[in-house]
């Protein structure tokens, strides 16, 4: 049985476990609880995918649904929220696959020329990091937030998009001296 806190009107489920197996029983409560509870975090991980409102809101929706009609393959082990990011992300990767924006620039294979990247000793805040990466080409920008946000393995980046590991680490390696020259940059302007 769930047990829920009644407060004025409104329920509260006592424990997250309370709250999924709720889902899991479909109460309507529970997912719309679900849903405020994570709909601005899944979003701001849509939009680091994808950089228009209307495409990320789209993305996170079908995303909501998506972990509504598979609540029940989450076993109450680990992280809700890291179940349900994962579900986010996987939703924007086949929407970047849909619409064909996940084209990636260049294989690793191909590049003659890998300019090292320069160590820079800089505290960017966290803002102004994430518009740096807003800023990177498409595929270098989805790559890297898959590796270095969502922690993704280059084997699990290839998998996911169709590319092989070495266009997975070609994509990561560009993004990231992309990155720090954009940091040098702004260094140099404030100095």
């Amino acid at each position: 049985m769930v047990k829920i806190l009644q407060l004025g009107g409104l329920s509260l489920f006592q424990s997250e476990e309370a709250l999924v197996k709720a889902c899991q029983k479909g109460d309507p409560k529970a997912q719309r609880r679900v849903y405020e509870k994570y709909s601005s975090r899944m979003l701001g991980v849509c939009f680091r995918y994808v950089h228009d409102d209307f495409e990320a809101e789209e993305i996170m929706i079908e995303g909501f649904v998506k972990v509504f009609e598979k609540i029940d393959t989450f076993k109450l082990e680990g992280s809700f929220e890291g179940w349900i990011r994962r579900v986010m992300v996987n939703e924007a990767l086949m929407y970047l696959r849909r619409t064909k924006n996940a084209k990636l620039e260049m294989s690793y294979d191909n590049i003659l020329y890998e300019p090292e990247p320069e160590q820079f000793s800089t505290q960017l805040e966290v803002d102004d990091l994430m518009k740096l990466i807003e800023t990177l080409p498409i595929g270098y920008r989805t790559v890297f937030n898959l590796y270095a946000i969502e922690g993704y393995s280059h084997a699990e980046i290839a998998a996911s998009l169709g590319i092989t590991e070495s266009t997975s680490k070609s994509q990561l390696s560009r993004a990231r001296v992309i990155l720090q020259n954009a940091i040098a940059q702004q260094k140099s302007t404030v100095n």
